[in-house]
Order: structure tokens, then C-alpha cells, then sequence
């Protein structure tokens, strides 16, 4: 089975290009042009911010004109390369979307999501994709 990876290029607030790793004063933030699942939780279309909120690593994810907020623990890979960009990475099945990681520009830390039920049950059905890359206007 294919799962496809969309990859967003991202705006980071503040700006700075080689950050280490998502801090409590780090904000990212992307316009997403189609609704995806994270949990089991649907999120519209919209402008979405990721930033740190605790200091075990729990991530707060926002679209604030849909007025959601979700918590989510993240498992943190370590690339031998530093990300060449800040980017939300998303699984792609047929049409829906699913959240999977955050990579923030100049660190090598991935922040994989954890994969969701519903995103599972897709896999199990082999459901095949292509992959997809669209970049994010920058604010």
C-alpha cells in the first residue's frame, strides 16, 4: 500500500532559520486549503498554528476561525538532515487528509502525530494514492 505525503511550507512566527526545536514561544503556522483529520477530530480548511504548550512535548494544533483546538502527544524522530523548510506533513487517502508531522526549518526533529483510527482502517482497506506536494502561502 502507497500512502501518500502532502508537505506544506510553513511561516514560522517569529522567524529564525535554524531553530532546534518547537519551544513554548514558537508559533507555526500554515494556510490549509482542505479539511483534515488529527485524532479523531475533523478540522475545516483555514489558517492552522501548531506551537509547544507543555514541557513534556504536547503540541497545541488551532484553527481559530473554526474556534478548535486540539492537544496531541507527538513521538520526535531524528533525521541525519535538518529540514530544509518548516512544513506540515499530511497522509492523503483518495480525498481525505490526516495529519501526521511537523518539521520545523534548519532541526532535525520530525514530530510524527499519532496516526489516527479512522486513518488505520483506510490502510488496512489498501487504499492507494499518489503522492502530492502543494506549498502554503506564506503571510
Amino acid at each position: 500500500m502507497k500512502r501518500t505525503m502532502l508537505v506544506l511550507a510553513l511561516m514560522l512566527v517569529p522567524t529564525g532559520a535554524a531553530l532546534a526545536q518547537l519551544g513554548s514561544t514558537t508559533r507555526v503556522t500554515a494556510q490549509v486549503p482542505f479539511g483534515f483529520v488529527l485524532g479523531d477530530k475533523a478540522v475545516p480548511p483555514g489558517e492552522v498554528t501548531v506551537q509547544s504548550v507543555t514541557a513534556s512535548g504536547a503540541l497545541l494544533i488551532q484553527n481559530a476561525d473554526a474556534n478548535i483546538g486540539l492537544l496531541s502527544m507527538p513521538k520526535m524522530d531524528e533525521t541525519k538532515k535538518p529540514a530544509g523548510s518548516c512544513a506540515l506533513v499530511f497522509h492523503r487517502y483518495n480525498n481525505r487528509y490526516f495529519l501526521s508531522g511537523i518539521k520545523i526549518e534548519g532541526s532535525r526533529i520530525t514530530y510524527r502525530l499519532p496516526e489516527s483510527k479512522a486513518e488505520a482502517e483506510l490502510r488496512a482497506q489498501n487504499i492507494t494514492a499518489t503522492d502530492e506536494i502543494r506549498l502554503a502561502s506564506l503571510k
